[in-house]
């Protein structure tokens, strides 16, 4: 899958931007806070119909405009595709295929597949469980449109347990019938979220853990666990367990919106163990396998983008990377640096064609 042509309007801090690509390898080299990354993060946003750094819709227009739009011109197995992105300010998000408008910004994920690697991918690391379960179900989202629709659907029932718990508080009332409903509606979703996390998690550890050793060229042992309650009960039986904890707190405490990953290094948490450079190469063998695992189910090759990921990174690391990315199992690739000739040097090594788009 190729990207051909770009254009940006109003998006963050170009008011009117055309690019035309290279098949292969594209970088983007300037100063800090000139656009590298808000090029790139407006190619994210063609696939996922939204920003990767800024969820917040209306803060992508650019500042002093009442509008944006982003207009990409892909190749995919043969065939043109024409994704339009725009907002205008109060009013909703339009995507556009080929001219015609999404009813389901759902029905678009997975059209496009594309990976990111990003210094933003830290807070995988150092935030909170919601930030690693977002990772796993954009990944399993992607190819399975049973899943997000399964994962839209609990999280609705979540929304509404909690909200009736909130009422019975508020109203010093309480009623067992109407709590099994939405009960064994999470059961019946969260069960089959589970299950897919599980068997997902099986497929992918081996391809991570492939992926470091690549990256590092040593033999660190790396891990990636899944943390449920799930493991132990089913859902119900957790519901029930903690009812009077629910109560107390006014929102349901237990199912799989509340399950996490470990990252581990020789054993122990990386976020307290490992140095900066093992944490990037954990983050970049997360998304290589990412990748390749998106590859394997789609059966087309996503689009690479690298921010600044070269920064942090010694010479060794970065020429394993190199090699990987010259593999010919990779695609169309966008990259993003501080440095001209640290990126011309490193892309003339990967004997492909390339443009460096100066900011």
């Amino acid at each position: 899958m190729l990207l051909r042509q770009l254009s940006l309007i109003n998006y963050k801090n170009f008011e009117s931007k055309e690019l035309v690509f290279d098949a292969k390898i594209n970088c983007f080299v300037g100063d800090n806070g000139i656009g590298k990354t808000n090029i790139l993060d407006s190619i994210y946003h063609l696939s996922f119909g939204k920003s990767y750094f800024n969820p917040v819709s209306s803060q992508n227009i650019r500042h002093g405009s009442d509008f944006f739009v982003i207009d990409g011109t892909f190749e995919k197995e043969g065939r043109e595709e024409k994704i339009v992105c725009s907002l205008k300010k109060n009013n909703k998000k339009i995507i556009k295929r080929n001219g015609k408008a999404y009813d389901r910004f759902a029905d678009h994920i997975g059209l496009l597949p594309l990976v990111i690697i990003s210094p933003a991918d830290r807070d995988l690391i150092i935030e909170g469980s919601d930030t690693r379960r977002k990772f796993i179900d954009g990944v399993i989202s992607q190819s399975d449109k049973s899943y997000l629709q399964n994962l839209m659907n609990y999280n609705k029932v979540v929304s509404q347990r909690n909200a009736l718990l909130k009422y019975f508080a508020a109203n010093r009332t309480f009623n067992t019938d109407t709590l099994a409903v939405y009960n064994e509606q999470m059961e019946t979703y969260g069960t089959e979220i589970f299950n897919k996390r599980t068997s997902f998690l099986e497929a992918f550890i081996p391809i991570f853990q492939e992926q470091y050793k690549s990256i590092t060229g040593n033999t660190e042992d790396v891990s990636l666990s899944y943390n449920s309650k799930l493991k132990d009960y089913d859902l119900l039986t957790l519901l029930n367990k903690n009812l009077d904890k629910d109560r107390a707190l006014q929102y349901t405490s237990v199912g799989v919106h509340k399950d996490d990953l470990n990252f581990e290094i020789s054993n122990y948490p990386i976020k307290k163990f490992g140095s900066q450079g093992q944490q990037k190469s954990f983050l970049i063998a997360l998304k290589f396998a990412q990748f390749h695992f998106m590859k394997s189910q789609s059966g087309t090759t996503p689009i690479l983008i690298l921010d600044d990921i070269f920064d942090k990174l010694d010479e060794h690391r970065v020429s394993h990377i190199i090699t990987l990315v010259n593999d010919e199992n990779f695609g169309q690739i966008f990259i993003s640096d501080t440095h001209a000739d640290r990126t011309e040097s490193v892309v003339k090594k990967i004997h492909q064609s390339y443009k460096i788009f100066k900011l």
